[in-house]
C-alpha cells in the first residue's frame, strides 16, 4: 500500500464507520429501542420561544370562594401542568393541485438614419444609404408550464408530555412513540404549542390546533436497511460534480 493511500484510507474509515452504526445495531437480530427520557430533552422542544404579551395583574378577594379566572366549578382533569400527559390525534388526510402555465413575447425594432449632417453624408462610400446607417430587431419569447397533485392521509394517536408552560399560559408539549414489529422499528415524534382551551374535555387536542408542530414518522430496521443507498453511494452523491 502506498504512503498516499494509507492516510487516504484513514480518513475515510470514521466517515464510514459512522454512517453504519445505525445498521451495526440490528445485524442479525431486532434493532435496540431508546431507552425511556425526558421528553423535555429533544430537540423539538428544548428551546421554544415565542413573542409574549404584557402579564396583567389578577386581583383576589380575600376570604372568597370564587376565583376571577376560573374555567369552571368541577374539577377539571385536561392537562394543564408540567407533567401532565395529553393525547394528540393526527388524522391528516391533504389533498392539492396546482398547474401553472406562464406564454410571454416580447418584439422590437429601431432604425436610425442621417441624410443630413453638416455636409459629412457626401464624404461616405456610395455603398452605404444615409437615410438607412442603423437598423436593429430583437425579439424574445418565453414559455413555462408546472403542476403539483399531492395527496397525503395519515391516521395517529400519540400521547406527548407537558415539558414546559409559556408566560402567556400556552403550554409546550413533546411525545414519542416507538413500536417493533419483528426487525423494524417505527417510531413517531411530535412537538409544539397548545393552548389550554383547545384541550378537549377527554384531554385530547388535534393536530391541526398545535402550533410550529413538529411530526415526524419513520422508522430504522432491514426494510428501510434495504430501501436506502448506500453509504458510499450517498457520499459519491455529494461531491461528484456531474
Amino acid at each position: 500500500m502506498s504512503a498516499i493511500r494509507r492516510p487516504a484510507l484513514l480518513l475515510l474509515a470514521p466517515l464510514l464507520l459512522a454512517g453504519c452504526a445505525d445498521q451495526w445495531d440490528h445485524i442479525g437480530r431486532a434493532p435496540g429501542m431508546t431507552p425511556i427520557d425526558n421528553p423535555g430533552r429533544q430537540a423539538e422542544a428544548s428551546a421554544v420561544t415565542m413573542p409574549m404579551p404584557i402579564p396583567s395583574q389578577t386581583m383576589r378577594q380575600p376570604a372568597s370562594l370564587w376565583e376571577s379566572d376560573a374555567r369552571g366549578f368541577l374539577r377539571d382533569l385536561r392537562a394543564s401542568k408540567i407533567g401532565d400527559i395529553v393525547t394528540v390525534i393526527v388524522d391528516m388526510a391533504e389533498q392539492a393541485q396546482i398547474r401553472n402555465q406562464t406564454t410571454r413575447s416580447r418584439g422590437a425594432g429601431e432604425s436610425l438614419g442621417v441624410p443630413n449632417l453638416f455636409g459629412l453624408e457626401t464624404v461616405v462610400p456610395d455603398r452605404v444609404d444615409p437615410d438607412n446607417l442603423v437598423n436593429m430587431n430583437s425579439s424574445s419569447n418565453s414559455s413555462g408550464a408546472g403542476a403539483v397533485n399531492r395527496q397525503e392521509q395519515i391516521q395517529l394517536k400519540v400521547a406527548a408530555v407537558v415539558t414546559d408552560i409559556l408566560p402567556n399560559g400556552n403550554l409546550v408539549i413533546a411525545g414519542r412513540q416507538e413500536m417493533r414489529v419483528n426487525y423494524e422499528l417505527r417510531e413517531l415524534r411530535i412537538a409544539g404549542v397548545i393552548r389550554p382551551q383547545d384541550i378537549t374535555t377527554r384531554n385530547t387536542v388535534s393536530y391541526e390546533k398545535i402550533a410550529e408542530a413538529r411530526i415526524a414518522y419513520g422508522g430504522r430496521g432491514q426494510i428501510t436497511d434495504v430501501q436506502q443507498p448506500r453509504v458510499g453511494q450517498q457520499v459519491l452523491d455529494v461531491i461528484l460534480p456531474f
